[in-house]
């Protein structure tokens, strides 16, 4: 399938695309807002002539934030632009980034919006945060001489499967990128290998080793858990779960329970539009559950804090003394293991890891990640780690070490945005 197919079959499921938004904003309202920028009508007044970033959805945009702080510290003079496509992606950027930047969402990728889009903003360099890849978006950068970097670029043999057997629309969309910053060897040979340019292609390694934990951030944490009277109560965090995955994280604190009656779960869903149902799911499995949005504090009672709030991750996490990442007990491919590590928590998840594959295999040969497939593996896990604090203290200073000795990647990304500036 070519671009001109491409663009073809897109305007033919618009339809569906419609119904499928509908869907999601029947579960979530923030979908039906703002839809006019999905076609690149409505948009802000931008100004012109600087950088525009995307980023899909809420990892991506947690990732992007301190490479749009250091490009903002060097170009001062230059606007930022952030895309997204999702609510939550954009409550972040808005939560992390404010005023400082220009933000609306993605449209679509069909030539006429793209167009539109690019006409308002005229950047100068576009950056795409890690695989999300337009055809038509990054056909009509070309087209401007608009350099385009996918930056902590990431691509899984899975992905690079999918993409290889749509050859003759992928290698041309490649070999249009002017970089293409990977997270690791074996994900840049995959890029090589389905048509992008080998001289634009260079290993920078993950900017997510780069998060940086603000001190007054762990001593907050600390303060709260105190005022709690929970410093010596076992509390653990289930972060960035899917649908299908609550069950099992609840039949997991249940059976830690029975071992340790006082442990208390933070449970943090990975969408917003699931806060309600898997507060209702806790309720039914009999926890007393609290929501995080309420502001009140757990008592001895209290089984379940939901985690409700927005851009409050890394906080709770810090509340923890133990980080379950998920995205993992379901084939979803995990999310961003790193965030606990920086705090200096062991890390535990389930079996599916693909999404962050050279990230695991760091912190498992360090002997900072311990996973499990199900609810009893889950639970013994944790009780042992609490029955051997000095176990997890190695899984905690390990994991802290794994990302200092990472870290560098936001400054070699930077260094090749620098040369694709005009």
């Amino acid at each position: 399938m070519n671009r001109t197919l491409y663009t073809l079959l897109f305007h033919l499921a618009l339809p569906l695309i419609l119904l499928r938004l509908a869907w999601r904003a029947w579960k979530a309202p923030a979908y039906a807002r703002r839809l006019g920028e999905r076609f690149a009508f409505g948009l802000p007044a931008f100004a012109p002539g600087g950088i525009w970033v995307h980023a899909v959805s809420v990892g991506e945009s947690i990732a992007a934030v301190p490479m749009i702080r250091a490009l903002q510290a060097k170009h001062p003079h230059l606007p930022i632009t952030v895309t997204c496509m999702t609510p939550t992606g954009s409550e972040r950027i808005r939560a992390s980034l404010g005023d400082s930047v220009q933000h609306c969402y993605l449209p679509y990728d069909l030539p006429w919006a793209s167009a539109r889009f690019l006409e308002r903003v005229r950047p100068r360099l576009a950056v795409i945060m890690e695989t999300e890849l337009w055809p038509n978006h990054i056909h009509q950068c070309a087209r401007r001489g608009i350099p385009v970097a996918l930056a902590n670029a990431r691509l899984s043999a899975r992905s690079a499967r999918g993409y290889g057997r749509l050859h003759r629309l992928t290698a041309p969309m490649l070999g249009e990128l002017s970089l293409i910053a990977a997270q690791s060897e074996a994900e840049a040979e995959r890029f090589r290998a389905l048509g992008a340019r080998p001289a634009c292609v260079a290993v920078t390694g993950s900017i997510k080793f780069d998060l940086r934990v603000d001190a007054d951030l762990v001593a907050r944490a600390a303060r709260l858990r105190g005022e709690w009277a929970a410093t010596q109560r076992p509390v653990w965090i289930a972060a960035s779960t899917h649908a299908g995955e609550d069950e099992v994280v609840l039949d997991a604190h249940r059976r830690l329970r029975e071992r340790r009656p006082d442990a208390l779960l933070i449970l943090v869903p990975r969408h917003p539009e699931r806060f309600a149902s898997t507060f209702e799911l806790c309720r039914q499995q009999g926890f007393a559950t609290l929501r995080r949005s309420t502001g009140e504090a757990p008592t001895a009672e209290t089984g379940v804090l939901l985690g409700d709030t927005m851009g409050e991750l890394l906080f709770l996490y810090g509340l923890a003394d133990l980080a379950f990442v998920g995205g993992s007990l379901i084939p979803s491919g995990g999310h961003n293991l790193l965030e606990p590590a920086a705090l200096g928590k062991p890390v535990l998840s389930g079996p599916h890891l693909f999404n962050f594959l050279e990230i695991a295999a760091l912190l498992r040969s360090a002997g900072a990640l311990v996973e499990a497939a199900d609810a009893p593996a889950l639970a013994v896990a944790l009780d042992r780690l609490w029955h051997d604090p000095r176990q997890a203290a190695r899984m905690a200073e390990s994991a802290l070490g794994v990302v200092r000795a990472n870290q560098g990647a936001l400054q070699q990304l930077l260094d090749g945005l620098e040369k694709l500036l005009p």
